[in-house]
């Protein structure tokens, strides 16, 4: 009896204790410490002329297609020469250059060329509006209208704010007298939404041809969000600190056809959907690391006490918040390698079993995977032998994971607090592709953040209906960039 009542009082002992622990590390998450805002430099902002040159940036049809005879390339000539006219000082004053066709890549050059310099992304070209859905937009995709607040159009938030607001910033900063210290490199692509292999990769091979050093990187990415992560009512600006892979795998199998009424046992198609089914129903497995941990431990403190209990002791949680994460889609990819079928191609005729099926994959790579690993683990779920399993490309392998400590988040998080007060800054991964994936030969500290408020309605609508952006939002991109390269670039930035 003895000995049971000393076991009980033991295990009530550890009990308590881990208990103590438990909570006093959920406790330390509270009041995690913030980087101070940075002083905004003082702008004369121009907000009739900004939000009017906006619109009208919408207005050029700068579509990108796979098939790229369906290009206008005089919308691209026409919005070359509509930045030309729109930024004077900009064209006067820095080195400005095509590449690969319409890209551009600018120059502003700083007092002290030894330093390394500081790089800003965006891309001039938007995605094709869906056949038959023009009705849906409440007005026309290229009509570049200003009404209820909106700019509305293709491209307002992905991507030509970015174009359009560094070029304000910098039009501004010329006309008050603002000198870097350090190069501020500007490159606007022209094929983001096909790959960048024309832009992007070629003004990269222009930068490394030139021994262009570059301290650190600022593209697209993620925006200040309001009801994206469960439980977390504060607003979080979302910097993107690492970026997925991309690759694309066909699965086929061939046979017989014949008459579909006598059909075989196995069809080609039918091998190819079970193989399908059994992608789906086998994913690679979850982890909760790098850019995925360091998000949850920055939104930590905005969390509920039980959430916050679960990240602050992952190394007892652990599960339990990778299974809570894997509960939607958008979690459920920011911890794991994720396959998604997109394409079918089978069958000629209702009654005529096909000879062949093939189906495509898009996978996205979570950092720490590789392409061989999912070819391995295809081969493991993909038990009929009759499907072959074969890698169409590696667009991307995953980027390397930015310093979080690094001058470069630094910066940008003290220009967001500033700009965006009401917000935490959170480093995260970006699930999507874009062109800073070319980028990361020049640096590891990528940095992908778009800098308006976004509604989680709002973030639905870029490649969908009704693309459009506040009115406000437009005029926090602009002081944002501003200040951006005030503090990046200009003394202070050393």
């Amino acid at each position: 009896m003895r000995r049971i009542v000393l076991t009980a009082l033991i295990a009530a002992g550890a009990l308590g204790v881990l208990s103590a622990v438990v909570v006093y590390r959920t406790l330390r998450l509270t009041s995690a410490p913030e980087e101070p805002p940075l002083p905004m430099p003082q702008l004369a902002v121009d907000s009739v002329g900004v939000l009017e040159r906006f619109a009208a940036a919408l207005r050029y049809r700068t579509i990108s297609h796979q098939d790229t005879s369906r290009v206008e390339h005089a919308e691209f000539e026409r919005f070359h020469e509509f930045l030309y006219t729109s930024f004077p000082e900009v064209h006067r004053r820095l080195s400005c250059e095509r590449v690969g066709g319409y890209s551009v890549l600018y120059r502003w050059q700083g007092s002290d060329t030894a330093l390394p310099a500081v790089l800003l992304m965006g891309h001039m070209d938007v995605v094709p509006v869906e056949p038959g859905t023009e009705g849906n937009w409440r007005y026309p995709p290229f009509s570049g209208t200003i009404a209820e607040g909106y700019v509305w159009g293709r491209g307002a938030i992905d991507d030509k704010i970015t174009v359009m607001g560094i070029l304000e910033a910098v039009e501004m900063l010329l006309r008050q007298g603002f000198q870097p210290t350090r190069d501020v490199y500007i490159a606007f692509g022209h094929d983001e939404e096909v790959g960048g292999a024309q832009g992007a990769r070629q003004i990269v091979a222009l930068l490394q041809q030139r021994g262009v050093r570059i301290d650190w990187i600022m593209d697209e990415g993620g925006a200040v969000t309001v009801g994206m992560l469960p439980g977390v009512e504060r607003p979080v600006a979302m910097v993107g600190v690492a970026e997925k892979g991309y690759m694309m795998v066909e699965l086929s199998a061939s046979g017989r056809g014949g008459h579909s009424s006598t059909p075989p046992t196995e069809s080609p198609l039918g091998m190819v959907a079970a193989a399908v089914a059994a992608v789906e129903r086998s994913p690679m497995p979850a982890r909760l690391e790098g850019a995925a941990a360091a998000m949850l431990d920055a939104i930590a403190p905005e969390m509920p006490f039980w959430q916050r209990m679960l990240v602050a002791n992952r190394w007892l949680f652990g599960n339990l918040l990778l299974r809570q994460l894997q509960q939607t889609p958008r979690g459920n990819a920011t911890v794991r390698t994720t396959f998604a079928p997109t394409i079918f191609h089978a069958g000629v005729k209702e009654n005529v079993i096909p000879s062949t099926a093939q189906a495509a994959i898009n996978v996205r790579l979570l950092p720490g995977d590789t392409p061989e690993e999912v070819v391995e683990h295809l081969r493991r779920v993909i038990s009929h032998r009759g499907v072959q399993i074969a890698v169409q490309k590696v667009l991307s392998v995953p980027s390397p994971v930015a310093d979080v400590h690094s001058r470069g988040f630094r910066v940008i998080q003290g220009v967001a607090r500033s700009v965006f007060p009401e917000a935490r800054v959170v480093p995260y991964l970006v699930l999507g592709a874009t062109d800073s994936r070319h980028y990361t030969v020049m640096t590891p500290n990528i940095f992908r953040f778009l800098p308006v408020r976004l509604t989680p309605e709002e973030y639905q609508t870029f490649h969908g209906a009704d693309e459009r952006l506040r009115v406000g939002e437009v005029l926090s991109a602009v002081r944002f960039y501003a200040a951006l390269i005030y503090h990046a670039a200009g003394e202070v930035g050393q």
